[in-house]
C-alpha cells in the first residue's frame, strides 16, 4: 500500500473536525509475560508505574487541547493488564480520565482484566468510576494447558473472578478463548467451549492462536520443540464453536465475537466500521481525519517526550483515498452484515461497484462472498480464509 509513513513527532496531526471520538488507553504492565503474546507490555517489577499513569494522563491532556470533542462514546481501557495495577494507581488513572475525557457521554466504559488479578477493592474502585463493562483474558479451562501457553491463573480463578463480578453486579462481562494451541485435543476444546458457555455472559470472543514474530512460540515452533493442531483441527474447533454459540443464543456479529443482542461490543465496532479514535499510552495506535499513528512503545521513550511537554508520536500513515477505501474493505467484512454499498458511496463519494465489482463477482463465484441488494458479507466458506478474501480487494485495488 502507498501510505505516506512520517517519523517526525515535532508535527501534529492535522485537524478533525469529528466531534464525537472514542479512546483506547493502554496500560502495558503485566505480572507475567504470556510466551504467544507480542503485544506491547513490560513485566510490572521495577517499572515507573506512577510516572507511566501521570504521563499518560498529560498526553490524553495535552491531545484534547488539540483535538478538543463533545463526545467519547467508548472508552477501552486495555493492555498488557490494567488490573495489575493496585486499587490507588487505578483510582489515580479512572479519576484523570474522568477528568480529561467527557465520560459522561460514554455509554460503554471497558477494562481489561485478568482471572485473579482482581480483589475486592479493585472491583469497589472500578464500579465507583462507571465501568459498565469488563473483559478478561480466560483462554482456555484446561489448566496443563495454562500453564503451557504461560498463563498464571487456574481455572479456578476465573469461576471465583466472576462470582466476584456478579456480588459486584457487573453484568456486561466478556471473556476472550484462544483456540488451537499447542497440545489442545478437540476433547479439551470442547470442555473449554461448554465450560464457557455454562457461564452464561453476554459476549464472548475466540481466536486461533497465531503465532508472532519475537513471541517464546515462534521461537520453540522454529526449533521444533513445539506442535500445533493441525489445520483441519483448528477449521473443526472454529466450526464447532460457530454452532454451539448459536444453540447458546449468542449472535456471531464478527469473525471472532459472539454477543446476545444488545452487548455487541460497541468498542470495537468503532474499529471495524473504520471510525476514528484516539491512541493513548506507550505503543498505542490511533486514528484521527487521514492519519493513523503510534506512539513509542518502550516506556522509556514513552516518557522522554512527555517530560518536555512533547506527544510521544513515533509514526504517522497519512491514507490517501484508496487506502481508505481498502481498510473500509478490511475492516467492515469482519462484521457478519458486512459493508453497504450505499455507505461506502456516501462516506468516499464513490461508487463501489466501480471500484470492486469484478472483484466481488469473482469472490462470490468461488463461493466466500455474498451480495444482496445493498449489503456484501463474508459466507461461511469466506470466514474461514479471511485474509485471502482481503487480499483479493488490495490487489484489486493496486491494479486500478
Amino acid at each position: 500500500m502507498n501510505h505516506a509513513i512520517i517519523e517526525d513527532t515535532a508535527k501534529d496531526i492535522e485537524d478533525t473536525a469529528e466531534k464525537n471520538i472514542s479512546a483506547y488507553i493502554h496500560i502495558p504492565f503485566c505480572e507475567h509475560i504470556c510466551y504467544y503474546c507480542d503485544f506491547n507490555k513490560v513485566f510490572l517489577e521495577g517499572q515507573p508505574v506512577d510516572e507511566y499513569i501521570e504521563a499518560l494522563l498529560k498526553e490524553m491532556a495535552q491531545t484534547l487541547k488539540k483535538h478538543p470533542i463533545d463526545a467519547s462514546e467508548t472508552i477501552y481501557v486495555g493492555g498488557g493488564t490494567p488490573t495489575s495495577l493496585t486499587a490507588q494507581q487505578l483510582d489515580r488513572l479512572l479519576t484523570g480520565i474522568h477528568q480529561i475525557l467527557p465520560t459522561s457521554t460514554t455509554k460503554e466504559f471497558t477494562v481489561e482484566a485478568n482471572p485473579g488479578d482482581l480483589s475486592e477493592d479493585k472491583m469497589v474502585v472500578l464500579k465507583s468510576h462507571g465501568i459498565n463493562r469488563l473483559s478478561m483474558g480466560v483462554q482456555t479451562f484446561d489448566d496443563r494447558l495454562l500453564k503451557k501457553i504461560g498463563r498464571k491463573h487456574t481455572a479456578a480463578d476465573v469461576y471465583q473472578t466472576i462470582n466476584m463480578l456478579e456480588k459486584h453486579d457487573f453484568q456486561n462481562v466478556t471473556i476472550d478463548l484462544i483456540y488451537a494451541l499447542p497440545g489442545q485435543t478437540m476433547e479439551s476444546f470442547r470442555d473449554t467451549l461448554t465450560r464457557a458457555i455454562d457461564l452464561g455472559l453476554p459476549h464472548y470472543a475466540m481466536y486461533s492462536l497465531i503465532l508472532e514474530n519475537k513471541t517464546m512460540f515462534m521461537n520453540w515452533v522454529r526449533q521444533g520443540r513445539m506442535a500445533l493442531p493441525s489445520q483441519e483441527a483448528e477449521t473443526q474447533m472454529f466450526d464447532e464453536a460457530i454452532e454451539a454459540m448459536a444453540r447458546a443464543g449468542l449472535n456471531q456479529y464478527e469473525i471472532s465475537n459472539f454477543a446476545r443482542p444488545g452487548y455487541e461490543s460497541k468498542h470495537n465496532m468503532v474499529y471495524w466500521n473504520n471510525a476514528h479514535y484516539f491512541g493513548f499510552g506507550a505503543g498505542a495506535s490511533g486514528y484521527l481525519g487521514q492519519t493513523r499513528y503510534k506512539n513509542k512503545g518502550p516506556i522509556q521513550h514513552y516518557l522522554e517526550p512527555l517530560r518536555h511537554d512533547t506527544l510521544p508520536i513515533h509514526e504517522r500513515e497519512v491514507l490517501t483515498k484508496a487506502n481508505q477505501m481498502e481498510e473500509e474493505l478490511f475492516l467492515g467484512l469482519r462484521k457478519k452484515c458486512g459493508i453497504s454499498k450505499t455507505h461506502f458511496q456516501q462516506k468516499f463519494d464513490t461508487s463501489y461497484q466501480d471500484v470492486y465489482g469484478k472483484v466481488t463477482q469473482e469472490l462470490v463465484q468461488k463461493g466466500w462472498l455474498a451480495e444482496e441488494l445493498d449489503r456484501i458479507y463474508l459466507t461461511k466458506a469466506g470466514m474461514f480464509i479471511g485474509n485471502d478474501v482481503f487480499e483479493a480487494f488490495l490487489i484489486d485495488s493496486e491494479a486500478k
